[in-house]
């Protein structure tokens, strides 16, 4: 089993960039396929980025994929979101979880998920 820890949210300006944090503790983290997802008010939860156990190869929704980028360090237990080129749209709730399934971008197939950061992107 194994807790996640996010980091790094806050209120920035269009245009600025981010770098998420999540913090793995308890687990053997580089068993895990890692995720970002995001939840905006009002809306349903939303994949954004995965990571392959080793970190050789990401995946991302369409909408992010010229601006963030998924990265892990598997001595620090931590996986990254940096995000770039911020803009209103990305406003949410970004949550970090680990999975098995690499490729998928399923809530359901990640099976521990943190409890979340807030990015808040003034426009």
């Amino acid at each position: 089993q194994v807790r996640l820890v996010e980091s790094g949210g806050g209120l920035v300006q269009a245009g600025a960039s981010l770098r998420l944090s999540c913090a793995a503790f308890g687990g053997s983290f580089s068993r895990y396929v890692m995720g970002w997802f995001r939840q905006a008010p009002g809306k349903e939860r939303e994949f954004v980025a995965g990571i392959s156990r080793i970190g050789g190869s990401s995946y991302y929704t369409e909408s992010v994929k010229d601006r963030f980028t998924i990265s892990r360090d598997n001595v620090k237990n931590t996986v990254y979101l940096h995000m770039n080129s911020l803009e209103h749209e990305d406003t949410a709730v970004y949550s970090c979880a680990a999975g098995s399934k690499y490729g998928s971008s399923w809530t359901h197939e990640f099976g521990y998920w943190g409890q979340g950061t807030q990015v808040t992107v003034a426009s």
